[in-house]
């Protein structure tokens, strides 16, 4: 599971750089996801948009990750493409978290 991190303000962003968030990498990614958020505080921005596919041991991972997270912790949304924004639509996982258009520091190509 390839992530990238950086620090935007008072949020961690945590971007995942692989294509897929499925049952083949759901415990590679909550570990994964674990180690990097801690000892942050505020906003974690998890930025899904290279991901393309999510299926539900995906979403489970990601609520698994909501969580684990600490008090002081939030775990937002953000970047999500069109085939993983419907997964949240359908089962009602975008009324549960707070899902931005782009993370936090992103520009958005003019075009």
């Amino acid at each position: 599971m390839n992530i990238t991190t950086r620090q935007s303000g008072t949020s961690l962003v945590i971007a995942v750089e692989d294509n897929r968030v499925d049952a083949a990498v759901a415990i590679e990614f909550k570990e994964t996801m674990r180690n990097a958020a801690e000892g942050a505080t505020g906003s974690v921005v998890l930025d899904l948009s290279n991901v393309t596919f999510l299926d539900s041991s995906g979403l489970g991972a990601i609520v698994a990750v909501m969580k684990l997270m600490g008090k002081d912790q939030k775990l937002e949304l953000a970047g999500l493409t069109a085939p993983v924004a419907k997964v949240f639509r359908l089962t009602r996982m975008d009324s549960i978290f707070t899902i931005h258009a782009q993370a936090p520091g992103c520009m958005k190509a003019a075009g």
